[in-house]
């Protein structure tokens, strides 16, 4: 099936499955983004942003919430 069929049958749902179709959809969005972090993290693509961060601390650079 193509995306614009989808797309199409989508725009056909009743309210209450679109409702758990976008449910899904978000889930499922946010276990993509957390596999790509969790990747990004065991590459050390984060490593200099987090001893920036850590010095920033340490300089006492950061403020409390």
């Amino acid at each position: 099936m193509q995306v614009y069929e989808l797309i199409e049958n989508i725009k056909k749902l009743p309210k209450n499955d679109l409702r758990i179709l976008l449910e899904w959809i978000e889930n499922f969005e946010q276990e993509l983004w957390d596999k790509e972090f969790e990747e990004d993290v065991r590459l050390g693509k984060l490593d200099k942003l987090a001893e920036q961060a850590i010095r920033d601390f340490r300089a006492g650079k950061c403020l409390k919430l």
